[in-house]
């Protein structure tokens, strides 16, 4: 039996103006809602509830309703993740990141987050694990 293992939980707290236009190109932009003022119009802005790991891949990325496996990770997602909040999702289908700080998931349209939705990365744990 597999169960999982919630590494990073938030809350979403605004969405700024402009991130519609990223998610056309498969980009969804996350920052903590202490980022400066001029990330704000690019980002989904969340508050921290869980920050115990960044993403792996095969990990599962919990955006609202939609789930989506982690396929690639760039060499400094975690440490942004952790220190700033700061991850950009790129749903591009590579196993290989392009930049340091992307998290690659499958190609297809990303969902627009709204105020109060989670965002979550959850860990598939195995009983060894547990």
């Amino acid at each position: 039996m597999s169960t999982s293992t919630t590494v990073y939980d938030t809350t979403v707290t605004a969405v700024g103006e402009q991130v519609p236009a990223f998610l056309e190109h498969g980009i969804l932009i996350f920052f903590s809602d202490q980022a400066p003022a001029e990330l704000h119009d690019i980002s989904v802005l969340h508050h921290v509830t869980v920050d115990d790991d960044g993403p792996r891949p095969g990990d599962l990325v919990h955006l609202g309703e939609e789930i989506l496996e982690v396929l690639a990770v760039g060499d400094v997602v975690r440490d942004n993740l952790l220190n700033l909040g700061h991850m950009d999702i790129k749903a591009d289908g590579l196993t290989e990141a392009k930049l340091p700080g992307d998290v690659c998931v499958r190609k297809g349209p990303l969902p627009l987050l709204a105020s109060g939705d989670a965002f979550r990365i959850t860990r598939p744990t195995t009983p060894e694990q547990d």
